[in-house]
């Protein structure tokens, strides 16, 4: 049994100290506030690592890919530990409004094609068919292996299955690597100021998102996570269980600001419109903004730093699709096992690899 401190009480930090915890060892999570604060309180909750994917960023799509595999298991052992994660396997539909819209569908598909992943063009009428609500599509891309989860559920979940297996919660914040057998780093767009290896190396992104919910006589949500570029902005509508749409989400660096601004909901409800027209008249319950941990080259650092402490961050947009796998590589770490599939080349050392290129 060792006795390890995770740093970050996010998705990737109770997920890890949730699954080693159940593998035996003593558990202690730092964190002012678990399972409310940071950037996982307020994620989208797609998992989708091919309307994700991106030509030169096989990598991620590899890593992402493996850990989907996870989630269904993941989810089911959540489940029984009490307290379900509101897990949806309804998949992805990306539209396109215009001619530039058109081409990044056209290389995305063109993409996902080459490398043999699921995913089926369609036409505009074919578009609105299988998504009534959506606007004026001129096309649309359906990747039904895309799942999604209620990260607020998900939060809950891992927090109960901590609680289960006896972790303990320091709610503090640090400034160093606490004093263990073991430390786990993954306090999100944080990291970086907590191991000098990691400075510069993990910066914050800030996204904001809104929740909106239909009011009487509204057309509903979309049964799919719908996506789209709209005037070269990304744009998602999420659907929750519960009638609630999560929309989202800008993203501009700001340093560590996560004041909501009036341009970013400008932006978002003007993208919104245009891709599910009804969303004007949805009651707007929440607005807030969130810090993701963003990484030097989009991959994250998954991986044992030179003074043995483990690096769990900069997962950028797939913190909760990559949480499974994550967890699952501090596992294996301790207990002397190699890496899952796909952690290998997210490895922090590609740090130290290009400094001295």
């Amino acid at each position: 049994m060792t006795n390890l401190a995770v740093v970050g009480g996010g998705v990737i930090g109770l997920s890890a100290a949730w699954c080693a915890a159940k593998a035996g060892h003593d558990v202690t999570v730092h964190d002012p506030e678990p399972a409310r604060g940071g950037a996982s309180w307020l994620a989208g909750g797609m998992l989708a690592p091919v309307t994700e994917a991106w030509p030169g960023e096989e990598d991620v799509l590899s890593l992402g890919e493996a850990s989907l595999k996870r989630w269904p298991g993941f989810a089911s052992d959540l489940a029984q530990e009490g307290v379900a994660p509101g897990l949806a396997a309804h998949g992805t539909l990306v539209v396109a409004f215009d001619s530039a819209d058109a081409g990044h569908l056209d290389i995305l598909a063109g993409y996902l094609h080459s490398i043999g992943r699921a995913a089926e063009r369609l036409t505009g009428r074919e578009t609105k068919r299988l998504e009534p609500g959506a606007g004026s599509v001129r096309s649309g891309l359906h990747v039904p292996g895309d799942l999604a989860v209620d990260n607020r559920k998900l939060l809950d979940a891992l927090y109960a299955a901590c609680v289960n297996h006896d972790v303990r919660f320091v709610r503090e914040r640090v400034e160093t690597p606490p004093d263990a057998e073991a430390v786990v780093l993954a306090a999100g767009a944080w990291t970086g100021r907590l191991h000098p290896q990691l400075a510069g190396a993990v910066r914050p992104l800030k996204g904001e998102i809104l929740r909106l919910k239909p009011r009487r006589g509204c057309l509903p949500p979309p049964t799919r996570t719908v996506r789209a570029v709209v005037e070269g902005r990304p744009i998602y509508l999420v659907p929750r269980g519960d009638q609630e749409l999560v929309l989202g989400a800008t993203q501009y660096e700001a340093g560590f600001d996560r004041a909501v601004t009036a341009r970013g909901v400008r932006e978002l409800l003007e993208g919104a419109e245009r891709v599910f027209p009804a969303i004007t008249e949805y009651e707007l319950v929440e607005t807030a903004a969130g810090l993701r941990a963003a990484s030097r080259d989009v991959l994250p650092y998954i991986g044992v730093l030179d003074d043995g402490v483990f690096a769990a961050t900069g997962h950028h947009r797939n913190g909760l699709l990559m949480a499974p796998v994550t967890a699952a590589a501090v596992v294996a770490w301790l207990e002397g096992e190699p890496p899952p599939e796909g952690v290998e080349a997210a490895s922090p050392a590609r740090l130290h690899q290009k400094e001295h290129v």
